[in-house]
């Protein structure tokens, strides 16, 4: 799976471009407005790379949709075959019928044969312009098959087979895995809520109680959260949450897809929204 870079990325950017140049302005001139830097310019990241993010989510979607698509080309490839038609009359044949998103690969192929490409090379061909994994791995199956002069249709009914039951696990480990991936988030936002209370609420009132305990001549060093000779939390407790927040994200795309490329997606928006909410809640880290 791919994405290429596009020229449309460039005003998402250089929209978050300009309001990170306003963020700087206000942190430098405006001390009102100081606790909400990071807040904003987080918001301008996430502006600069919105589109860029959108167009990855459509192209998991796609992905996805192409493999449903390739079982049913598979299939109509295989009544084509049992019939008696070569390979390659077979792909000519099923070729012009509609694969949504996949179709534009398929008429290249049949394309390809066409023109008198010899079909191996069409399939690889094939196989690598998907850029995707299951039909990749299907197309290296069929290759061989064809290479070795083995049964063609009885390969791709097995190969259709595999790559339902493939699906078919995907399906049932998201479904299952659904429940625990919610539970992830809950959790998650349930250990920043308690953070914070114990960041606006306990340790300042620790650090209160320190701060009369020094004004009537006791010694308390070392105190929490502010004050002469006191430790302040405030950042390792941050950077806590962070990396809890990108492990949390991992966990979750791993449970859910089986892949650490959909755990970065939820590491970004866990971690995405705990800088939100500390920073907007705190003013300042």
């Amino acid at each position: 799976m791919r994405v290429k870079f596009q020229r449309k990325y460039f005003a998402g950017i250089l929209v978050g471009i300009l309001i990170l140049v306003f963020d700087f302005y206000l942190y430098s001139n405006v001390e009102s407005m100081k606790r909400y830097v990071i807040p904003i310019g987080v918001i301008g990241f996430v502006i600069g790379f919105l589109q860029f993010f959108i167009d990855l989510f459509k192209e998991f979607g796609r992905q996805k949709e192409m493999e449903d698509q390739f079982l049913e080309f598979n299939r109509n490839l295989v009544a084509s075959i049992n019939s008696g038609i070569p390979i390659p009359r077979a792909i000519l044949n099923v070729g012009n019928a509609d694969y949504k998103s996949l179709s534009p690969y398929i008429r290249k192929l049949a394309y390809q044969i066409e023109w008198g490409i010899p079909i191996n090379e069409a399939l690889k061909t094939f196989a690598g312009d998907t850029g995707n994994k299951i039909i990749s791995r299907s197309m290296s199956i069929i290759i061989e098959a064809e290479e070795s002069g083995g049964d063609i249709g009885s390969v791709l009914q097995s190969v259709s087979e595999s790559v339902q039951v493939i699906k078919k696990m995907k399906a049932e480990r998201k479904s299952t895995a659904f429940s625990q991936i919610v539970q992830g988030y809950i959790v998650f936002f349930i250990f920043i809520s308690i953070m914070l209370i114990l960041q606006i609420k306990l340790f300042t009132q620790i650090s209160s109680l320190g701060q009369q305990f020094r004004t009537a001549g006791f010694n308390v060093g070392g105190l929490m959260s502010g004050g002469t000779g006191s430790v302040s939390l405030d950042r390792p407790f941050f950077f806590l949450v962070i990396v809890q927040g990108i492990f949390t994200g991992f966990m979750i795309g791993k449970f859910s897809e089986g892949s650490l490329k959909t755990g970065l997606f939820h590491a970004l928006i866990i971690t995405i929204l705990s800088v939100l909410i500390i920073t907007t809640v705190k003013g300042g880290i």
